[in-house]
């Protein structure tokens, strides 16, 4: 997976973060859920982990 796919998916899971704090919706949750899976099968890091080492 190329750099620009992972910054892809890292922008779609900072999206779907803010939709859920707007909404619970189960759907969004199912998506935060694949997204974080595809990211730790890519690097081997969890996203969450990630975000706390930037901040």
């Amino acid at each position: 997976m190329k750099n620009s796919d992972i910054r892809k998916l890292v922008s779609e899971y900072k999206e779907t973060k803010l939709k859920i704090k707007k909404m619970q919706n189960k759907k969004l949750l199912e998506k935060l859920g694949e997204i974080e899976h595809r990211y730790f099968h890519e690097t081997g890091r969890t996203l969450k982990i990630d975000f706390k080492e930037i901040t």
